[in-house]
């Protein structure tokens, strides 16, 4: 009797564990890594809008249309990059890749997640959210995946204006209007994409020149992109201490400034130590300065919140 029992209750655990990979795959391709970095910076975005804390229903549905409208490009990238994943040691094993998902059912999901961010975006906030959001959709999953990224060295800067739309879209769910602060901090996020993906894109040449994808590491120097990281990175500095006096009638003034400027300073400085690395000819490490713009990235975002709120 009792080894009928075990017999019979067999099946579940391995049912849950089928069950459980099958789901980890379909997250896996909306990249919930990137999603999380989306998300830090639409908050920001929400707060300075509202001059305070939004009410917590419009902050979570904002996030959670956010977090499908992401998911749903990067699940579109990983449907039409699928034949250069394969070539790639970095993505070779993402799920479409390794057949746990098959590409019509990830053209489903990805639908499926695009209609659901337009429709609960536009249901639970207001209708140029849902605009922005389909808008950021297909210029992200079309325009940058199929066409800049394929055929251009400049596709890392086209593709930083699907990477800063959550600020917009945030921005946008609360007041249904665009304002010249929600501008700025959209010109902090693209600017500071450059150095950031340009630093991974280092890491994995090879990668991107197995695959005859043209990123600027595979086509220039890594000189070249060193100097270029180091002009962006200051960019990036120059215009988020623009954010002061832009949006001092929203909160900001020097509770943001002064962490900005050291938070800069380090950024900086770390895009300075790539180049030299590279001048000197020794081990680049460009993942350094990776982790460093995203904790940069993020405690830029907490200095903005912290503002708004004291």
């Amino acid at each position: 009797m009792t080894v009928l029992s075990e017999r019979t209750a067999a099946p579940a655990p391995r049912l849950a564990t089928r069950l459980r990979a099958r789901l980890g795959a379909y997250v896996g391709l909306t990249k919930p890594r990137i999603i999380e970095l989306l998300l830090i910076t639409t908050v920001p975005a929400m707060m300075l809008a509202d001059r305070g804390w939004p009410s917590l229903s419009l902050l979570f549905w904002t996030l959670l249309g956010g977090t499908f409208a992401a998911g749903a490009a990067n699940v579109f990238n990983c449907y039409f990059d699928r034949d250069i994943d394969r070539l790639m040691q970095r993505t070779r094993k993402r799920p479409l890749v390794t057949g746990e998902v098959t590409p019509r059912a990830a053209l489903v999901f990805g639908s499926v997640l695009t209609v659901s961010a337009i429709v609960l975006l536009l249901v639970t906030t207001t209708p140029l959210a849902a605009v922005l959001a389909a808008a950021a959709i297909f210029y992200y999953a079309v325009l940058y995946t199929m066409v800049f990224k394929r055929h251009t060295r400049r596709s890392t800067e086209w593709g930083g204006v699907p990477g800063a739309a959550p600020v917009l879209i945030g921005w946008a769910a609360v007041t249904g209007s665009l304002d010249w602060p929600a501008v700025v901090v959209f010109g902090i996020v693209f600017c500071w994409q450059m150095p950031h993906f340009w630093a991974l894109a280092l890491r994995f040449r090879d990668d991107y020149a197995r695959a005859d994808v043209p990123m600027l590491p595979v086509v220039t120097t890594a000189l070249s992109v060193g100097r270029q990281s180091v002009a962006w990175a200051w960019a990036t500095v120059a215009v988020s201490l623009l954010l002061w006096p832009v949006a001092s009638g929203y909160g900001i003034g020097l509770g943001y400034a002064i962490p900005a400027a050291l938070l800069g300073a380090w950024f900086v400085v770390e895009s300075h130590r790539l180049l030299a690395r590279i001048k000197r000819g020794g081990e680049m490490k460009p993942m350094q300065l990776f982790h460093v713009s995203i904790s940069y990235l993020s405690l830029l975002s907490v200095a903005i919140v912290v503002d708004a709120i004291v």
